[in-house]
């Protein structure tokens, strides 16, 4: 199984991922800490080189190259939605798992973190609003199971997503 989890910057992808990957016995991958291995350089230096085109660019060749993993959990950027070959990607050869979350808690987790580029130096509520704005409609497009993120641990969150995944897979073989 491929599960792929996607959310806005501060839903808690690669915490929760991390734990769920153990939970299932499985690999994790960060696909951000993917992309800065490949580079060779931060994604702050990618943005500022390459542009948030550059970036998205690499972050389409990383989802190419794992939707064929199998046995893998992987922590998504939060604008892997934003072009339609990943959603496609991801939908067709795995399971998306949306992690949701409410505005204030995602400024509340992500104000004043400096590795965030979109978010560095700007009113960080409003830069969330404007994403979610764009964003939400995809997340819920391109998901199989929607989990909120809010109230309690990652890991007793990741153990609701492996029931959920176990209830959504049945039947497969």
């Amino acid at each position: 199984m491929c599960v792929f989890l996607v959310g806005p910057p501060g839903a808690g992808k690669s915490t929760v991922g991390r734990h769920l990957a153990a939970h299932l016995q499985a690999e994790f991958f960060d696909l951000d800490e993917v992309i800065q291995e490949r580079a060779g350089a931060d994604i702050p230096w990618i943005f500022d080189v390459e542009g948030e085109s550059g970036f998205r660019d690499r972050e389409s060749a990383v989802v190419r190259d794992f939707v064929s993993r199998d046995n893998v959990v992987i922590a998504t950027g939060g604008g892997v939605i934003l072009r339609t070959e990943n959603r496609t990607a991801m939908s067709i050869a795995s399971t998306v798992v949306y992690l949701e979350a409410s505005l204030s808690t995602l400024v509340s987790r992500t104000e004043g973190r400096t590795k965030r580029p979109l978010l560095v130096g700007n009113n960080v509520r409003e830069v969330l609003q404007e994403i979610m704005t764009v964003r939400e409609p995809l997340y819920r497009e391109v998901a199989d199971i929607t989990v909120p993120s809010t109230g309690g641990s990652a890991k007793r969150l990741a153990g609701v997503i492996a029931e959920k995944l176990k209830a959504f897979n049945k039947g497969e073989p």
